[in-house]
């Protein structure tokens, strides 16, 4: 149609009709498979029941999914639910549907049920309400991870309604908690007080999944296999003083102190740092990419110490982040009065750190680059244990390949470490190693995650439920 050139009149008609409720046809939804339909309507269930740390219950959801694995033919003996008493809506379950083989370890199919608390007031659409709009799935949870616990869930069901069997046992746990860290985190408790439960040869969890070049269309430019991450931590950078009345003031001001150090901290680097995983990303997404972006990969894979490759991926908010340990402030306190000096001042800063780093090596790079006694540098909270790289073996990477060939041809497979953090780092320090794998996409902007108007790709969720059905079956056998 672009070639035709249209006279006055032909373009008037043209604009009427594109305004007609007819032409809006091709953003209607493709017509669904009565499978997924079906599951439309979980996926559905799960974002519009909230499970938010301040108004939601992940209790509600669990109580709801137990509903449907009975509905589909699972024992009371094959689900176990799990709660602790002074957290009565942050429960959970497990389920088991077992496999033929009594040789072969399970395999654990991991997902948590909360989410980031989302206001009304700042969506453009209710947060908790399942809306689709030009191709795109939108509502609290829709990505992280509601998705994936809604494939986990009609997998199961499916399998089980079926009779279909595996080889290999299927654990299925969704658990809540991995949202906030002074709550309840249901992995932390399975690992530490009923890993029998959770007992697997691996688990899949969140954190892999592809990435779309930004376009309209959504071309998937490559897919990850999450291999090892980050840990987080949070640390208190605090200055104090005698204060005094506001109307004398003096240059030794404990806000000003705070906010001299808070500069240091923004315009230090941590130093770069690489490992198998990221070597591994660098060198296969690079080997792809013939722009700026790609040669600069390559060059880092082959001199970490190229600053011009560094400062080229820098541009890169993801693999700045990747390359590194970060620090950042994201919470301020102080003062205590509008007519008084400031006898305190502290600023939270949240830290991802490298693999390998420890939590002592970060606190004394703190205190270094702020370079001043009178501030202390406290370490107030960590999210568990530091993570411990999962290996990559042929027996999770083979079958990764070939699916991405059949659903994604020509879109490289990547392993990644991820920036964030996941519950998979509970499952690594008893010895389950954790996965995230591929099929699933996202958007290099983040989809809205743990932000504002979540959203995700119609066409990456139904692909990524038939995709993960198939990778869950070859590894199960």
């Amino acid at each position: 149609m672009r070639s035709f050139r249209f006279g006055a009149l032909a373009a008037s008609l043209l604009a009427a009709t594109l305004m007609t409720p007819a032409a809006h046809a091709a953003d209607a939804p493709a017509p669904l498979r009565a499978d997924q339909a079906k599951f439309r309507e979980l996926y559905k269930e799960f974002v519009e029941t909230d499970t938010s740390i301040t108004t939601g219950s992940c209790t509600a959801l669990a109580d709801k999914i137990e509903g449907h694995l009975k509905a589909a033919g699972f024992a009371d003996t094959q689900i176990t639910r799990f709660a602790v008493p002074d957290h009565p809506k942050e429960g959970g379950l497990v389920v088991v549907l077992p496999g033929s083989s009594k040789t072969l370890k399970p395999i654990l199919l991991l997902g948590h049920l909360d989410v980031v608390v989302a206001k009304r007031e700042d969506w453009t659409r209710d947060p908790y309400q399942f809306i689709e709009e030009n191709g795109y799935f939108y509502g609290r949870g829709v990505a992280d991870m509601k998705a994936m616990d809604a494939i986990w869930v009609d997998m199961l069901t499916r399998f089980k309604s079926e009779g279909y069997r595996p080889k290999r046992t299927l654990k299925l746990a969704l658990t809540c908690g991995e949202e906030t860290s002074w709550a309840f985190n249901g992995v932390r408790w399975l690992a530490e007080n009923r890993r029998d439960l959770i007992d697997a040869e691996f688990a899949l969890n969140e954190g892999g999944g592809g990435r779309t070049d930004g376009s309209p269309e959504g071309k998937v430019i490559q897919q990850n296999l999450h291999v090892g991450e980050k840990v987080v931590a949070n640390f208190k950078i605090e200055a104090t003083n005698p204060g005094g009345h506001s109307s004398i003031p003096i240059r030794d001001n404990a806000i000003y102190e705070l906010s001299d150090a808070l500069v240091k901290l923004r315009d230090y680097e941590f130093p770069l740092m690489l490992n198998d995983t990221t070597r591994g990303y660098f060198a296969k997404l690079g080997a792809t990419r013939n722009d700026a972006i790609g040669k600069a990969m390559l060059a880092i894979v082959a001199n970490p110490a190229d600053k011009q490759a560094e400062a080229t991926l820098n541009t890169d908010r993801s693999f700045h982040s990747m390359l590194r340990t970060t620090c950042v402030a994201t919470l301020l306190e102080g003062g205590h009065a509008n007519n008084a000096l400031p006898q305190r001042a502290a600023a939270m800063v949240n830290c991802r750190i490298f693999p390998g780093v420890s939590f002592e090596a970060v606190q004394k790079t703190l205190t270094d680059v702020i370079a001043d006694p009178r501030m202390t540098v406290t370490k107030i909270d960590d999210r568990g244990p530091l993570p411990k790289a999962p290996p990559l073996t042929p027996q999770i990477l083979g079958p990764a390949e070939k699916l991405v060939a059949k659903y994604y041809p020509g879109v490289p497979l990547v392993p990644v470490m991820s920036t964030g953090a996941t519950d998979g780092i509970y499952l690594e320090a008893v010895g389950i190693p954790s996965y995230g794998p591929p099929g699933l996409y996202g958007d290099p902007d983040g989809n809205g995650a743990h932000g504002l108007n979540e959203r995700m790709r119609a066409k990456a969720v139904y692909t990524g439920r038939d995709f993960l059905t198939d990778l869950v079956k070859a590894y199960a056998g």
